[in-house]
């Protein structure tokens, strides 16, 4: 895992983000990375494409 000031925020550091149902997802923030330091600015701001369940498609 990285470090508190290099991990990436939406998912923790881990690359994976998990819905109410469990099921994980890449993070589309760090692109499963789990780095992002918090001074950058977040990039890819088009919406993720979804399911009709709300579930994220790749």
């Amino acid at each position: 895992m990285p470090s508190r000031d290099q991990a990436c925020l939406a998912c923790d550091g881990r690359g994976l983000l998990m819905d109410d149902e469990e099921w994980h997802y890449t993070c589309k923030i760090c692109n499963g990375d789990g780095f992002m330091p918090q001074g950058t600015n977040v990039v890819n701001r088009q919406p993720a494409d979804v399911d009709e369940t709300n579930r994220i498609l790749d």
